[in-house]
């Protein structure tokens, strides 16, 4: 209640919505394939269709030092996706301005550097006061796995039903046996 009443204050003070925090013993649920959001293209599509996939959510950025990384999320996806994977990338600026371009810039580059074939949608925020609400549920979720992305291509591993499970930093390649011992492992599950 406090934490709610704080919120309106700023809201009125600075004319900018703020976000209250959850309270600590508030439960978050782990199931983040509620959320409509929009294609690099603009057209609408709701997360829940990836329900029954193993999916993994991306925030991507075409000028830094891991985006090369696009390559083997590309490679991953070809990979496993007759068998149940679905990569997801979420163009952001929020590291360093490494994601400059619009929505259309993003998707010539990434088809033009890295044929990336994997759903891509529009350029959203990851962290600060506009985080999209997709990633402020996933900083939410408790330890290990909770927290705002550090960088760009902090990777969010979700099983069948949707819920968030593991969580693999930026330095943590797609090719990576922890990342990829996962994704099979959840695969094979029903």
């Amino acid at each position: 209640m406090f934490n709610t009443l704080l919120a309106v204050l700023a809201t009125l003070v600075s004319g900018t919505p703020t976000i209250a925090p959850a309270p600590p013993d508030a439960k978050v649920s782990a199931e983040v394939l509620h959320y409509e959001m929009k294609r690099l293209d603009g057209t609408p599509e709701n997360l829940d269709k990836y329900k029954g996939k193993v999916v993994l959510i991306v925030n991507t950025a075409s000028k830094c030092g891991f985006t090369p990384q696009y390559e083997g999320l590309e490679a991953l996806y070809r990979e496993y996706k007759e068998q149940g994977l679905v990569v997801l990338g979420f163009p952001a600026d929020n590291f360093g301005h490494q994601e400059p371009g619009t929505n259309k810039d993003i998707a010539q580059f990434c088809k033009s550097k890295f044929d990336v074939t994997f759903p891509m949608f529009e350029k959203i925020s990851v962290k600060g006061d506009d985080t999209a609400p997709l990633y402020r549920q996933l900083a939410a979720q408790p330890a290990p796995i909770g927290g705002a992305p550090k960088w760009n291509f902090t990777k969010f591993l979700v099983d069948r039903r949707g819920n968030v499970v593991a969580r693999f930093e930026s330095k943590v390649k797609p090719d990576d046996e922890k990342l990829v011992g996962k994704i099979k492992e959840l695969l094979k599950s029903d």
